[in-house]
């Protein structure tokens, strides 16, 4: 399951905050801030796809994240990776790599953390 744009906008916010009140979720968002209906519509359909759950507290909501920020983060990287570069780490790599403008020493540390990475396995 997949967010939208303003889902997974509102989730980066929920992240960062692990647990938020809907007023707390508003005061977050840049300005113009959406109403809160727009923020109460997108949490229930939020909710709907498993990626978010309320506790009621009063008569208020403390709203959390369901799925952890990494686990989504993976999963849509290694989607892109499928569909855009065939399944090929190494396309993905190398369109990264030369499509960033990274530095030499941002690719230094790639190489650093691929060394690491090789090391462990």
């Amino acid at each position: 399951m997949q967010l939208s744009n303003s889902e997974e906008q509102l989730m980066q916010i929920l992240w960062k905050q692990e647990k938020a009140l809907m007023k707390d979720l508003i005061e977050a968002y840049p300005e113009p801030r959406p109403a809160t209906t727009t923020v109460a519509t997108l949490l229930k359909r939020m909710q709907d796809k498993k990626f978010v759950d309320y506790i009621q507290l009063g008569r208020s909501r403390e709203y959390f994240a369901l799925v952890k920020k990494k686990d989504y983060f993976s999963k849509q990287m290694n989607g892109m990776i499928k569909n855009f570069f065939n399944d090929s780490a190494s396309q993905f790599a190398s369109f990264f790599t030369k499509e960033t403008n990274l530095s030499k020493e941002e690719l230094e540390d790639l190489k650093k953390l691929i060394d690491k990475e090789i090391k462990s396995k």
